[in-house]
């Protein structure tokens, strides 16, 4: 089974692919060319469903199953932000370095030097006939310090419940089983051996 994924970054197609072995994953900037897709959702879910749709839509494929994540960090000190702006904190045109180091700022401007966080994925899936969306959470503690450079996004910063490493440092396997995306893609999985 192919699944489209309706994102072209970079992170989140390595780590999509990698947790759905037993599926054929294409990024849908492979299949045509990347075009501009208003986020205007006020929830991950609304989000990640306005991404797989549009996807559908532009694919002109009845046959497609379209995959998309819409994730972030929410952090406590800071009333929940970035949460769905994760990947504009620092602006639009931000990279994952910018906004890693912005969120680190923003919890060192409250005076402390760390808090408590969570990710949250929502994974859509929309087909001809279908939608639907699941969600993972991964809850730890947001530090206002960057350490270890594996992952991406905001994970040099963040320690996961029961660790003492942030993702950053952690091992790829550990990360893939505690992370947000894998606990939404893992309820994602059982939809798609429904179809």
């Amino acid at each position: 089974m192919k699944l489209v994924l309706a994102t072209s970054n970079k992170g989140k197609v390595r780590e999509i692919k990698a947790l759905c072995e037993d599926y054929e994953v294409v990024a849908y900037s492979e299949l045509i060319e990347e075009f501009e897709i208003i986020e205007d959702g006020d929830t991950f879910k609304e989000n990640a469903l306005i991404k797989a749709r549009a996807v559908f839509k532009t694919l002109g494929d009845e046959e497609a199953i379209v995959l998309s994540d819409d994730s972030g960090i929410s952090v406590d000190v800071l009333n929940g932000e970035p949460g769905i702006y994760s990947a504009r904190h620092a602006g639009i045109d931000a990279n994952d370095k910018d906004n890693l180091y912005k969120l680190i700022d923003d919890i060192k401007a409250k005076g402390v030097k760390e808090s408590s966080a969570h990710y949250t994925a929502a994974i859509a899936i929309v087909t001809k006939d279908y939608e639907y969306c699941v969600h993972g959470w991964m809850y730890g503690t947001a530090h206002a310090e960057a350490k270890g450079d594996g992952g991406f996004g905001y994970d040099p910063m963040f320690i996961p419940l029961g660790y003492d490493k942030t993702l950053g440092e952690l091992d790829e396997e550990i990360k893939k089983s505690l992370s947000h995306r894998a606990k939404a893609l893992s309820l994602a999985k059982k939809i798609l051996k429904t179809l």
